[in-house]
């Protein structure tokens, strides 16, 4: 699937190497890449804004686990990607 980024209001952030990898490792690929161009950018922006490299491990744990479970995007419900 690829993902339009074309409508971004805010600059996108490449993915880092480190991400890329957990979401491999995890089989989160697929479900990070159906989340709007929006979502996928803000997630790789949160993270790679902490300092600490505990605090982007400590984020991306939670990109990881909302792109799990599903139905949730940075904290908050989000009904379209609710797991069937």
């Amino acid at each position: 699937m690829s993902t339009d980024f074309s409508s971004l209001k805010r600059p996108r952030h490449p993915m880092p190497e480190f991400v890329k990898r957990a979401l491999n490792d995890r089989g989160l690929m697929g479900a990070y890449e159906e989340r709007p161009a929006y979502q996928q950018n803000d997630y790789i922006g949160w993270i790679n804004q902490a300092r600490r490299q505990e605090t982007k491990e400590k984020r991306l744990a939670r990109m990881l686990d909302e792109l799990k479970a599903g139905g949730v995007y940075m904290n908050m419900k989000h009904a379209a990607s609710r797991k069937q």
